[in-house]
């Protein structure tokens, strides 16, 4: 070998061993960036013999895909448990303690008591306190529920305009990754940017990604709309202001193609997205139909008849609401539960109490105790009879259609507890999948400290043979400048 060979030899070792030690230093300094892939510096012949470093991305793209399915489903299941908890605290938490089924309970309670000594005033405010407790926790409740829906509904306003956002600057960097490519550049940084972007979308809606030519990709929901195929799909959704339980949401379109919620309590919804669809346009009016039911039973089994003989119709007694009749049929009044009260005819401030126990709280043709006696009690008998007879309730609120009040406000109850408990358990064993998901990928494509560590006392030793290469061609350089 020539001095000038050898002198080359030693420079390109040198070239490409700080190559090889930069790339490596680079997975060190990312070695805790969960969007970084490692990076292998390998030596490349090229034609001629000559030595280059060519720079391979670790990458696994069943691993990633499978990643991406996790992270969408167990980001939606937590929104959809998420909402049920709100639901839950609303009510008290645990025990339920501000339920409307606690309160119906205690008036039961109370007005049982009041029959056995129905001429006791102080008694007879008590249950009409106790009412106004029912009227005011289905309020509430009604209140908590269309609260949910509202918030779920701007969630979706917000997400939408991040997946907006996020497709736009996926737009940018494909198109950094196509043309890097094209040319043969290094596109490992743009590629964890895409994948980066990849992973939020995810989040928002369930993908599915083609691959094309030149590292260029396609993006589809799991539904078969098309979110990005060589330039963003326009995802569009016009918010609601204000709703309550008479009030739709709006749907969200992606490229013109309603975007479908998932069902269950082990919610099929992938991504943010379905997840707050599911929340505003199942789970949160499903509760609210089952108080409409309760408000609805109330007024039924509380309502004044005719005891002229006049055939006058039915008229709300004790509870009272906006629609100001008593409805006819087991059939859900969207919102009776948000304006149910206890009537101004019978309050302390307003009316009197006595008017439980007799009846005449729409006038005389209503009155039951028509001697005015003060033992008078079978008005507040078939009242407690009436909370706990069965009557009949809509089964499209899924609490059941044949139950007693009292029942179908327990078995309310028990829909959303076992609800979300089935959701809560589903929630955990997704994110746990997602987690060894996650782990498996960054497994085989993440950095490890060890494994740098020993490559880059490699390169210190291949620098080191290099610069004893050069120190030698220079003695000999300088042996023969000595001869001259």
């Amino acid at each position: 070998m020539s001095l000038s060979s050898a002198i080359s030899t030693a420079q390109s070792i040198l070239s490409n061993t700080s190559k090889q030690t930069l790339v490596v230093s680079d997975n060190i300094a990312n070695a805790s960036n969960p969007d970084y892939a490692r990076r292998a510096p390998t030596l490349q012949t090229y034609f001629g013999g000559e030595l280059s470093v060519s720079v391979q991305r670790a990458e696994n793209t069943v691993l990633f895909n499978q990643s991406l399915e996790y992270l969408s489903v167990s980001t939606a299941q937590n929104i959809v448990y998420d909402g049920l908890e709100q639901l839950k605290t609303s009510m008290g938490g645990n025990d339920y303690e501000l339920s409307p089924s606690r309160y119906i309970g205690d008036l039961r309670d109370m007005l049982q008591t009041l029959a056995a000594t129905p001429g006791d005033t102080t008694l007879a405010a008590s249950v009409i306190s106790a009412a106004q407790d029912v009227a005011n926790s289905i309020n509430d409740a009604s209140a908590s529920t269309q609260q949910l829906r509202l918030e779920a509904d701007q969630a979706i306003g917000e997400g939408v305009d991040k997946l907006n956002n996020l497709l736009v600057q996926f737009e940018e960097v494909n198109n950094e990754v196509v043309a890097g490519t094209s040319t043969g550049d290094d596109v490992s940084q743009a590629l964890d940017s895409r994948d980066t972007l990849l992973r939020e979308i995810s989040t928002l809606v369930g993908i599915r990604t083609l691959d094309r030519g030149n590292n260029d990709i396609a993006i589809y929901t799991t539904g078969g709309q098309t979110l990005f195929e060589t330039i963003p799909r326009v995802v569009s959704f016009t918010p609601t202001n204000g709703i309550d339980a008479t009030i739709s949401g709006n749907p969200v379109y992606i490229d013109g193609v309603a975007l479908q919620p998932g069902s269950g309590s082990q919610s099929t919804a992938t991504g943010e997205l379905a997840a707050h669809l599911k929340v505003r346009d199942g789970i949160a009016p499903t509760y609210q139909a089952q108080l409409d039911e309760i408000a609805r039973g109330l007024v039924v089994v509380f309502a004044e008849h005719d005891q002229s003989g006049s055939a006058l119709p039915d008229l709300p007694g004790l509870f009272t609401w906006s629609g100001g009749t008593v409805p006819s049929t087991a059939t859900i009044e969207p919102g009776i539960s948000a304006t149910l009260s206890v009537n101004p005819a019978v309050l302390v401030d307003t009316g009197n109490p006595a008017l439980l126990r007799d009846g005449g709280i729409n006038g005389a043709a209503y009155v039951s105790n028509t001697s005015g006696a003060t033992g008078f009690s079978s008005l507040l008998d078939g009242y407690v009879t009436g909370l706990e007879a069965p009557i009949s309730f809509d089964a499209a609120a899924l609490a059941g259609d044949g139950a007693s009040l009292v029942g179908y406000a327990s078995d309310s109850i028990g829909w959303l507890e076992l609800y979300r408990s089935q959701a809560h358990e589903a929630a955990e064993t997704r994110e746990a999948a997602m987690v060894r998901i996650f782990e498996s990928y960054s497994n085989d494509t993440g950095v490890n400290i060890d494994e740098e560590m020993a490559l880059l006392l490699d390169l210190e030793q291949s620098y080191k043979a290099s610069t004893k290469l050069l120190s030698t061609i220079d003695e000999m350089l300088a042996a023969l400048m000595a001869v001259r």
